[in-house]
Order: C-alpha cells, then sequence, then structure tokens
C-alpha cells in the first residue's frame, strides 16, 4: 500500500523571492559545469550551491558537503528559507509545447511517501542504478539530514480521481508561481500550497490502497533514501513509523494524466569503421524491410506509423531510410530469457537487433559510450552526420506507456536511456527534512 503522508516542507521565504527563477534549477545529475556557472551566476541563493555544490577544495571540514548544510542553516537564520507551519501536499503544474507542436500540461503533487523495498510491490523501478551517484547522494543527506531531490513517481489513477479532488482547491487559490518559466524556458510553472485538510485527507485516502507504483526518474535518489532510511535505524533503534528518515520526497503523476509525455531519445553513431552504411543496410535486410525515403519529413512520418508489433527506426546517413522489423520472432531468438514485453520495447530491438548483434558493439562499450551519443533533439544528430562527426543516425519513436508499465510489472529493467519523461521536475520549490517526525 502507498503509504502517503503531508509533510512541513523546506522551501524558498515568498515574501523573499517574488521570481524564483533565480534560485530553483534542474535537477541535480543534469547540472554540469556550464549549468552550475549559470545557476551560481544568477543568485547568491541559488538551489545548485546545496544539490551540485563547486567540488573545490575538499578537505574533511569544508567540502561540498559541509557547504551545503552551511548554506542550508545560513538561510533559514536569514529567512530565505522557512519551513511550513503545518503539514501540507505541493502541487505543480507544468504548461509545455512538444516538437510537434502541441501544448500540454502536467499535473503532479508532492507529498512524504514511507520507504518500501522494491520486492514489497508498491514501487517499482524500471532503469538500473550505478554506485557513484548513490555514494554521492548518501553523503549529502547524511550531512544535511534533508531530502532534496524529488522521486517523480508515476500511479495508477485510471479516472484521474486525484486531479479531481485537488481541482476546486487550485481553482480558489493563486499559485506560489505564476506562469513563471524557468529552467526549460518553453515550460510554464504554477506551484501551490495545498493547505486544506480535507483535500489533503481524501488525497492520502486515494493514494492508500495503490500499489506499482513506478519510478520515472530518481532511481538513485530512492534507493540513496533505503539506505539512508537503514542507517538511521541503526543509529535509533527507539524511532518509531513516524520518524522523517522512513520517508522520502515522492512527486506524483497518474499515469492517465493527458499530459504525461514521454520523448524519444535517438543514437548517433560516431568513431565507428567496420561496416559502412552500406554493408550495414544490406545486413539489415536479414530482419528488416529496409525502405529508402524520399526526405526528412517522409522519413519521420513513416517513423510515427510504427504499430507495437513491428518496431520502426529512421536512418540517416546523408540519406533517409526506414527500418521496419519484419518480426518479434527475432528478439525471441536472441534473447529468449527475457519478458515478451522487453522483447517489444524499440530500444532494446535497436540495441539488441542492430547494435549489438548487426554492428557488433558489446554492451560494455555502449556503456562507456565509445561510440554512441544519446540525443533528444534530432537536428543535432542530422547536422553531425552533415558535417562528418558521425557515421549515421537512428531515430526512435518515443516510449510507449504501456510498455513502461508491463515491463516493470514483469521485474525487466529497460535498456539505458528508454525513456526521457519530460519536462523534468524542477529541483528548489521545496524540500523534506529528515530529522524528527514526518508530522
Amino acid at each position: 500500500m502507498a503509504n502517503i503522508k503531508p509533510f512541513r516542507g523546506l522551501r524558498y521565504n515568498p515574501k523573499q523571492f517574488c521570481d524564483l527563477s533565480e534560485v530553483i534549477t534542474m535537477p541535480y545529475d543534469r547540472i554540469h559545469d556550464p549549468e552550475q556557472a549559470a545557476y551560481y551566476a544568477l543568485s547568491p541563493y541559488n538551489f545548485a550551491r546545496i544539490i551540485q555544490g563547486a567540488r573545490e577544495p575538499h578537505t574533511e571540514d569544508n567540502n561540498v558537503y559541509t557547504r551545503a548544510n552551511c548554506y542550508q542553516q545560513t538561510w533559514l537564520a536569514e529567512g530565505v528559507m522557512l519551513r511550513d507551519p503545518q503539514p501540507v501536499l505541493y502541487v505543480l503544474e507544468q504548461t509545455f509545447t512538444t516538437p510537434d507542436g502541441v501544448e500540454h500540461t502536467r499535473r503532479s503533487f508532492t507529498a512524504a511517501l514511507e520507504l518500501t523495498g522494491f520486492d514489497e510491490g508498491v514501487i517499482l523501478p524500471h532503469e538500473r542504478t550505478l554506485s557513484g551517484p548513490k555514494a554521492d547522494r548518501l553523503e549529502l543527506t547524511r550531512v544535511t539530514e534533508t531530502a532534496w531531490g524529488h522521486i517523480f513517481t508515476l500511479y495508477p489513477d485510471n479516472e484521474n480521481r486525484i486531479n479531481e479532488i485537488l481541482q476546486p482547491y487550485l481553482d480558489t487559490h493563486m499559485p506560489a508561481i505564476l506562469h513563471e518559466q524557468v529552467i526549460e524556458p518553453a515550460v510554464e510553472q504554477n506551484f501551490w500550497v495545498v493547505d486544506d485538510p480535507t483535500i489533503v485527507a481524501a488525497v492520502v485516502a486515494e493514494m492508500g490502497p495503490k500499489v506499482n507504483l513506478i519510478i520515472a526518474d530518481g532511481h538513485h535518489r530512492y534507493e540513496t533514501a533505503l539506505n539512508y532510511r537503514d542507517e538511521m535505524r541503526t543509529e535509533h533503534p527507539d524511532a518509531g513509523p513516524d520518524a522523517a528518515f522512513n520517508y522520502v520526497m515522492a512527486t506524483f503523476v497518474s499515469m492517465s494524466d493527458p499530459g504525461l509525455v514521454i520523448l524519444p531519445t535517438h543514437r548517433l553513431i560516431h568513431s565507428y569503421d567496420a561496416l559502412d552504411s552500406q554493408a550495414l543496410l544490406k545486413k539489415l535486410t536479414a530482419h528488416f524491410d529496409v525502405a529508402p525515403q524520399a526526405d526528412r519529413a517522409a522519413l519521420e512520418a513513416a517513423l510515427a506509423e510504427a504499430t507495437p508489433e513491428n518496431p520502426r527506426f529512421g536512418f540517416y546517413d546523408g540519406d533517409y531510410t526506414l527500418l521496419t522489423l519484419k518480426s518479434l520472432d527475432t528478439m525471441a531468438e536472441l534473447t529468449p530469457d527475457r519478458d515478451a514485453n522487453w522483447r517489444a520495447l524499440d530500444v532494446a530491438v535497436l540495441h539488441e537487433v542492430i547494435i549489438e548483434h548487426a554492428m557488433g558493439l558489446s554492451k560494455e562499450s555502449i556503456a562507456r559510450k565509445e561510440n554512441l551519443n544519446y540525443l533528444r533533439d534530432a537536428d543535432e544528430g542530422y547536422a553531425a552526420v552533415n558535417s562528418g562527426a558521425a557515421n549515421f543516425l537512428f531515430l526512435v519513436n518515443p516510449t510507449r506507456m504501456a510498455h513502461v508499465r508491463a515491463c516493470t510489472e514483469a521485474g525487466e529493467k529497460m535498456p539505458q536511456k528508454s525513456t526521457d519523461f519530460y519536462p523534468k521536475i524542477i529541483s528548489g520549490m521545496v524540500a523534506l527534512p529528515l530529522h524528527g517526525s514526518i508530522e
């Protein structure tokens, strides 16, 4: 059962920050050196200073984690940040336009979710994790005793009941941010603090029976939270079930939300000399219908007409070619031990049949990205091929939500970069203190 609770969140003082675009950020794993420098330049109170701070110098007493804690304590003392006086829920609406020109609005709500192991079936992963990010996030959690990042979580709600419960409150209360375009400039953010006890209780009750929630983004953060909980239980064996460290900050989106969008992640092949494009296409005729296309528009239109039974890929090497898998039996032959839902994934077909079987790249080299780049923007891939910086580009369709759900419930981890849930849940709107009681 999904045990959620409202909580007294830690957030920027709205009396000091009318324009939160100066302080909120993308999630920590999207903040690299250029983004970090840009965030630092925006404000001395930017959230990046806590979740992805400058890494020099690094000593036992002065490092990225101790500095994060110093920022937290100083900002609380200065009134830059505050804790809400009562347990509440938080709602974020994000309005955005996808590359096809269609506008979407996706609603999410944030609550404290009781931590459970994946084997309990309440919440399920769909990606594998790496040890490095978990060690980093665990140390930040230890030193600051706060959960700073969101677990972007999908929940089953075929009738969108929770959104209906929230709607009257949103209709009668002004959001904390009104149409502020932050971080991703094409995304408008609206944020509410929901403090109506009746509505909060109704949302909590509606979530209670739910199982098979899916982590869309935040696998490392969730596993970090489990590790931190286990450490704290050892240190504080008498702490009750409502100890805050038994919870994680989760932001929930209905699987039926009309604004739930998964963008494709295309594959760009570079520095590859085992086969030229014509030799590769000839080899692929064993498993694919290989059909030349007149131009980019024709290729992308044909790509969009793919069916679940016959995955399709666009191939660009200066010319345009459509690749349509003849039969999923090929995947059954190559990956007999995998679940049928996993074998039907477009990205699984692309990697197993084309990139590994036909091209001869190993899973280890793919993990190291020796000949492979992942792209959200296909324009970058076309340009790289045209300039000679890459060999060819594989265009993929977005992963279907039904496939994500089926694979996850079957216990199958999806290939790397299978899903790009857009937009990201922004960081800095609220954090969850992990000391004391959850309420």
